[in-house]
């Protein structure tokens, strides 16, 4: 069974189409990113995948849930990093992880919360309220509500955005363990380099088509470009 099935997705903002009959199919341990110019689509894509978001036209199924007819039972088995939101700025850290934790259910919560606490070196900061951390010290409690309850899907769109670059490491490992041990990510970002080394296979979108997908080594291959002379050739070509 595949984890991510993704049939004839389109999304209409009013006239606006974005997203044009999107197809796929995603693996258990795949480690999938989908890039894409500003307002190309991806994000709408991962919102309607994550439950977030109803399509207009098509099907998705993750984990076996249809995600139109049952967003909330999409949200309950799967973590969301959003590329915007943040804590809630009234809850401390500390305070937000706990929230999190009751709403997910998850087992020895309070060693949970002290070991991402300790992973993202929070300990420091943990009862400073959210709306005083810095925008790094928010990325890092966003990723860590995501992977808390071990879920066995990630949704991740833009997840190394305000890391610097020992945390886009640290996160990068976690991650690339992570689809080892047989979890799987859906992931939307800019930083080519980056997922370049991590990602198992990509799609690249524009306009709300997916212009080209599959393997990376494959994709380099056909045109004997590293992955950003791809992107910005089928981007520009399209």
């Amino acid at each position: 069974m595949a984890i991510i099935k993704v049939e004839g997705i389109s999304k209409s903002f009013g006239k606006t189409e974005a997203l044009k009959g999107v197809d796929l199919e995603i693996g258990k341990g795949e480690f999938f990113g989908c890039f894409g110019p500003n307002g190309a689509g991806k994000t709408t894509l991962l919102r309607i995948l994550s439950g977030q978001m109803e399509a207009t036209a098509g099907k998705a199924t993750i984990l076996g849930i249809d995600a139109s007819e049952k967003p909330l039972d999409v949200k309950k088995v799967v973590g969301i990093v959003p590329e915007v939101e943040s804590p809630p700025s009234y809850l401390t850290g500390r305070e937000y992880l706990h929230f999190v934790g009751k709403v997910r259910k998850v087992d020895k919560l309070q060693e949970k919360i002290d070991y991402w606490l300790d992973f993202f070196e929070l300990n420091d900061k943990s009862d400073t309220i959210s709306r005083d951390l810095s925008k790094g010290m928010k990325q890092k409690l966003m990723l860590a509500s995501a992977f808390i309850h071990k879920p066995k899907l990630l949704f991740l769109d833009e997840p190394f955005i305000n890391l610097d670059p020992l945390y886009q490491r640290k996160v990068k490992d976690y991650l690339t363990n992570y689809t080892s041990n047989g979890g799987t990510i859906f992931m939307c970002t800019h930083i080519l380099e980056i997922a370049e080394k991590i990602c198992t296979r990509v799609a690249i979108i524009n306009e709300g088509k997916i212009l080209a997908k599959g393997p990376i080594d494959e994709l380099k291959q056909k045109a004997d470009e590293d992955l950003e002379r791809v992107f910005l050739r089928l981007v520009t070509e399209s």
